[in-house]
């Protein structure tokens, strides 16, 4: 008589019911958190009294969305946005070093504002799988490549 295998069944995880998720688009809650972080850093740097946190925050809004715009997701609409919002960003950036205040132009803020409607549009528009792969390589460029904005010293 043959030796009988046994198969492990994980009572963990429903694989059915992970998959559905996966290739689910993300909810609208979870984005909403996104999205909130995102206006409150876009508030206080529109109020100069953003930190490098809140800068942090939108750059990595811009390079999230400008990976998801490489890879053929809004391209036409979004590059040119993240033109403007990385000028914007730069700029801030250069009157911290020279000031030690956070803020954007008025040009500036209406670009980012603009980026993170793009952004929303984006995300919304891809399975959470999809989004979690360019949030993966997103991180993956930056750390080959460097930050697209030039660094606070």
């Amino acid at each position: 008589m043959r030796k009988r295998t046994k198969r492990k069944t994980w009572a963990l995880l429903d694989c059915v019911t992970h998959a559905i998720t996966g290739a689910s688009i993300t909810h609208r809650d979870k984005l909403d958190k996104l999205r909130m972080m995102e206006y409150s850093a876009l508030e206080a740097m529109t109020k100069g009294q953003g930190t490098i946190h809140d800068w942090r925050t939108l750059v990595d809004v811009l390079n999230l969305s400008e990976t998801m715009a490489r890879h053929n997701i809004g391209k036409d609409e979004v590059m040119p946005v993240c033109q403007k919002a990385q000028d914007a960003l730069h700029q801030a950036s250069e009157r911290y070093q020279n000031t030690r205040k956070m803020g954007l132009s008025g040009e500036g803020i209406q670009a980012v504002r603009d980026l993170i409607a793009y952004a929303d549009l984006q995300q919304s528009s891809i399975s959470r799988s999809d989004f979690e792969k360019y949030i993966q390589k997103t991180k993956n460029y930056i750390k080959s490549h460097g930050d697209k904005v030039v660094e606070i010293v």
